[in-house]
């Protein structure tokens, strides 16, 4: 009886001690957020005349964007981690509009676009997060992040209290802010800041706009501090009663400082998006910023004492069709690639950019020691993918939506598919019937290039400074065919209204205005591309008829690994694989390969199919190293 007293009294320390133990993890690390102190609820981030506070304690933001939509899902915690391991406080992330409502009764925050799971994963790592949910959010996307049906309004004015726009604004925020405002610091959750609208400041077309845009979030119950962001010389127009400003910038210069202080005086200063590099157009080189260059802006802006958020600190990819453009000086569409020339790169890999980062953060997070840095995925060389099979683009027509018979031409927008609410992106195919050869003008009305074909027969293309060409001469009645791609909207300025994609006008014949079209929508969504598994494909000829599908398979055995997919000897398409839309390649550069995460990959046989435009090699290369093409010094 001693001897069990005494074994059960050992027993009870030692459970005590556990319990002990276990409850002070328990505080440590669920109990308590960034800065390992427990903080009140009752007050968030707040704008003294020279700090933000968070719960009445000093709080100094050092954020990173990292775009939830612009990474695969299984790699968020991943990111994340490794931007907490960086020495990073907040998170900042946009919402893309276009993405979670593509269609005006179709809203998707499933899967990759888990808005909710992404800011909760950041609470879970110990993240505060920095909101930013439009309406407009730029970041490089096709239309800035607005859904392309709102241009079947031929009267619309994107970014305006338009009637027009801000009913489809309060449409799409009835449905995401109400996911939001859960998740605020003040109700328990990571969100300590909200942004409005962004960059209004460069292209303000209406004085009440922000206003409007700031009623509608805090009417819905967003009660957490409100900032805005603009280049310095926005920062009036762009601001807003009620919301801090804050400023975009690559190098910090006096005047930027002195702009800001003139606006704003007696505040805590941010710089909400200070550049890491920038994104890269097609027909461009790939722009990088020196490591060196990039932190000593960091440093000199941490000296003063301000908050900061680095764009990007992992950029990540625009998968599919996601890709906007640029409309200054001229158009230039963005390439798939949103490596940013970030400090984590577009695999997740680190830089010099990262470690520097690092060591400078360190010296500013006296609360807690920076974590490890989380160990580095593997990346795979897989067998070349012979692209044995073969698919004409015109076999692939039956597949597509009931085509269109329109007297006149029809822009994608205003097409009757997808459920009246038009083609988004992708390629669209005009076809009529001709008599005659003769001079063809495109009257600068293609958007934004065109391949041209008689009897299926390529006999030149249309671009924005390819404006006419020669049809020869034939026998009887011909088909005359413009295979029109959408390369991507222009994502700001001030022409966003006229971001109209396809044949936005006539197309002239020898003066004569072509007519009787019948219009196929090819937008290669993967309900399209899933479709193609019943279509009459054929072994690859020996001289391929383009444009075509073609298609092969890429073996990866046990866990899949993340790769690269590159196309020597290819011209211009896209690439699918498993019928994900990985993104376009085009020879002219910079970017000369497509990053494959690993978990789009199915352990075993996978299928991958290219679109390509007009010439191909055999096979497609996976290898280990990514290629954005050859460096040009960003000054």
């Amino acid at each position: 009886m001693v001897v069990l007293r005494i074994r059960n009294s050992h027993k009870r320390k030692y459970a005590f001690i556990c319990l002990s133990i276990f409850g002070f993890i328990m505080y440590r690390y669920l109990g308590t957020p960034v800065g390992g102190r427990r903080l009140s609820r009752k007050l968030g981030l707040h704008a003294n005349n020279s700090q933000f506070t968070l719960a009445g304690e000093p709080f100094r933001i050092l954020g990173g964007s990292v775009h939830y939509f612009r990474v695969p899902s299984a790699y968020w915690r991943d990111r994340l981690m490794k931007a907490k391991a960086c020495g990073i406080n907040t998170i900042t992330t946009y919402v893309p509009w276009s993405l979670h409502q593509p269609e005006r009764d179709v809203f998707n925050f499933q899967t990759q676009l888990d808005l909710e799971s992404y800011i909760s994963l950041a609470a879970e790592l110990g993240l505060w997060v920095i909101l930013r949910p439009g309406p407009y959010i730029s970041a490089e996307l096709d239309l800035g992040g607005l859904p392309s049906w709102l241009l079947q309004d031929e009267n619309m004015r994107l970014r305006t209290t338009y009637p027009g726009f801000t009913d489809a604004v309060n449409v799409f925020f009835d449905k995401l802010i109400p996911k939001i405002v859960p998740l605020q610091f003040k109700k328990g959750g990571p969100i300590i800041a909200v942004q409005l609208d962004d960059s209004y400041g460069s292209y303000a077309k209406d004085n009440r706009y922000m206003a409007f845009i700031k009623e509608a979030l805090t009417s819905r119950g967003v009660g957490e501090m409100l900032l805005t962001s603009d280049l310095s010389n926005g920062l009036k127009a762009g601001g807003v009663n009620g919301a801090i400003r804050t400023m975009k910038l690559w190098k910090l210069r006096t005047k930027d400082m002195q702009e800001l202080n003139s606006v704003q005086p007696n505040s805590p200063a941010m710089v909400t998006d200070i550049w890491s590099g920038m994104a890269d157009a097609w027909g461009d080189l790939h722009h990088v910023l020196a490591p060196e260059d990039m932190v000593s802006t960091v440093r000199e802006i941490l000296r003063r004492g301000m908050s900061i958020n680095l764009y990007m600190f992992h950029g990540g990819t625009s998968f599919g069709f996601m890709s906007g453009a640029l409309g200054i000086p001229s158009y230039k569409a963005i390439v798939p690639s949103y490596d940013y020339d970030a400090p984590l790169s577009e695999a997740g890999e680190y830089t010099p950019k990262y470690l520097l980062l690092r060591d400078l953060f360190s010296r500013y997070n006296s609360d807690e020691s920076v974590p490890d840095m989380p160990a580095l995925r593997y990346r795979e060389a897989y067998e070349p993918a012979i692209m044995y099979n073969h698919l004409s683009l015109w076999d692939a027509l039956s597949f597509t939506e009931e085509p269109f018979k329109s007297a006149t031409p029809v822009n994608m927008e205003n097409l009757p598919v997808n459920n009246k609410n038009g083609q988004s992106q992708g390629y669209t195919l005009y076809e009529t019937t001709i008599t005659s050869g003769g001079l063809l003008k495109s009257g600068d009305n293609v958007r934004d290039r065109a391949l041209v074909f008689v009897d299926r027969r390529y006999i030149g293309f249309f671009k924005r400074n390819t404006l006419e060409m020669a049809v020869p001469d034939g026998e009887g009645k011909r088909t005359l065919s413009l295979l029109v791609e959408n390369c991507g909207r222009v994502h700001r300025g001030k022409d966003l209204d006229k971001q109209r994609k396809g044949l936005v006008g006539d197309v002239l014949l020898n003066r004569m205005p072509l007519r009787d079209f019948t219009i196929y929508s090819l937008d290669m969504k993967p309900s399209f591309i899933d479709s193609l598994y019943r279509a009459p494909w054929k072994a690859r000829p020996e001289v391929p008829l383009y444009p075509a599908f073609l298609m092969g398979a890429l073996f990866a055995y046990g866990y899949p690994s993340d790769t690269f997919v590159k196309l020597p000897g290819w011209g211009r398409g896209v690439v699918f694989i498993n019928g994900l839309n990985l993104g376009r390649y085009w020879s002219s550069g910079p970017q000369q390969a497509l990053y494959l995460p690993g978990p789009f990959l199915n352990s075993g046989m996978n299928q991958i199919i290219a679109f390509e435009e007009q010439e191909a090699d055999y096979k497609i290369q996976l290898e280990e190293t990514h290629d954005l093409g050859m460096t040009a010094d960003i000054k």
